[in-house]
């Protein structure tokens, strides 16, 4: 499913890659984004800002280790509500193109938000159209319009910057004002603070004789190449493109993965309003959007389930070791290990009969949260080993940016 876009040209001279990368600093725009993005009194009621579900000690996900550990998905302002899915990193999202559907591969790509819907097809940005989606989203920040996010940001400590930026009339324009502040947010998402390209592994590709991986790490690295083995390349692109820029480590595509429900999910207790489905609510992915756009209607079907497929950079970054992170859309597996081992022998093993974890000294995995669409193809039964497994795991940890070289 290795798929490279060229759309992605369109977003590198935004983005700064390598070592030059980590000295660079914020442009004035790419300021105004980052004064927005941690800004705590944009949701009402106050204290939720773009940052408190991705978060830059974390990987820019969720800040919680409670939450990661169990729910996984996040309260919003109002603390009595919560998401549906697990925030995705921030990080290098800002290389996803706009959606569309490659009629070649017979698949879609791009896009922003786990179900793709923000496209990019207004801004001809999908991370700027992301940006906009929170304020408003009565479970997230939970704002009233539009208009009150621009108050907001007018009235704020870096509303001169806005104004000297997008001009002084900027604030009595609604729609402007609001496409302005996506962009700004767009504009630090797409910074060196966001995207560092710093971890041991882009050291290794600059000088793998300086900055060698070890042993079981270059194990790891020779399975996730493997055709034949762990496979993992074929939708986490690892090495760097044509015209040297490093690896994603995402084609950008959708897949489901057969993950199972997160049975401590908040979102089946919410009240009906919010979720009239309760605990019988399925989600449906990329087909919920699909649905939602007349040319696209067709393909809902064959997308039930469909996930974008994450970067996998920052995916063991965390504060601190005892820290927790979560797994899969919903946060539905909780160590990097766990999610190996299903992709390792997910196929090998019978359904349990509930849909929780396997109780001590059950054999089983519980059975997908949609069982359609579910790729058999380049996962499910893989033939690793236990020290394979571990060896992918050491891997994936060289992947966390702020790596620091050893002393020479």
């Amino acid at each position: 499913m290795f798929y490279k876009s060229v759309w992605i040209v369109l977003l590198i001279t935004a983005i700064p890659f390598w070592a030059d990368a980590q000295d660079r600093k914020l442009s004035p725009i790419e300021d105004l984004g980052r004064q927005i993005y941690f800004d705590k009194s944009l949701s009402d009621p106050p204290g939720q800002s773009c940052a408190s579900c991705h978060d830059p000690a974390a990987g820019w996900i969720g800040e919680i280790s409670e939450i990661n550990a169990h729910a996984a998905v996040y309260p919003g302002a109002v603390e009595a509500r919560s998401g549906n899915r697990k925030p995705p990193t921030a990080a290098y999202a800002t290389f996803s193109p706009v959606f569309h559907y490659d009629a070649t591969d017979q698949l879609f790509v791009g896009g922003n938000f786990q179900d793709g819907r923000a496209t990019g097809w207004l801004l001809g940005n999908p991370t700027a159209e992301q940006a906009q989606g929170p304020f408003l989203n009565p479970v997230e920040q939970n704002l009233k319009n539009a208009e009150r996010v621009v108050e907001l940001v007018c009235q704020a400590d870096y509303g001169k910057l806005f104004r000297s930026i997008y001009g002084q009339d900027i604030c009595n324009n609604t729609i402007n004002a609001y496409n302005a502040i996506a962009q700004a947010i767009a504009a630090f998402e797409a910074s060196a603070e966001i995207n560092a390209f710093s971890s041991k592994y882009d050291y290794y590709l600059k000088d793998s004789q300086k900055y060698p991986l070890n042993k079981q790490e270059l194990l790891g690295l020779q399975l996730f190449n493997d055709e034949s083995k762990g496979n993992c390349a074929a939708c986490h692109p690892s090495q760097p493109d044509t015209d040297g820029s490093p690896p994603l480590f995402t084609d950008f595509t959708y897949d489901n993965l057969g993950t199972p429900k997160n049975p401590e999910n908040t979102w089946y207790g919410m009240p009906k309003e919010i979720n009239p489905d309760g605990d019988k609510w399925i989600d449906p992915g990329l087909a919920g959007f699909l649905k939602t756009v007349p040319r696209f209607a067709k393909y809902a079907n064959e997308n039930r389930g469909k996930h974008k497929v994450p970067t996998l950079r920052n995916v063991d970054k965390r504060p601190n070791p005892e820290f927790a992170k979560s797994y899969g859309h919903n946060g539905a597996f909780k160590s990097l290990k766990e999610i190996v081992h299903f992709y390792n022998i997910r196929d090998r093993l019978p359904k349990c009969e509930n849909t929780a974890k396997p109780k001590p000294g059950e054999n089983c995995w519980p059975a997908p949260e949609v069982a359609e669409n579910v790729n058999k193809d380049e996962l499910g039964d893989l033939g690793l080993t236990e020290e394979e497994e571990w060896a992918l795991v050491a891997f994936m940890k060289t992947l966390s940016d702020d790596w620091t070289p050893p002393t020479q």
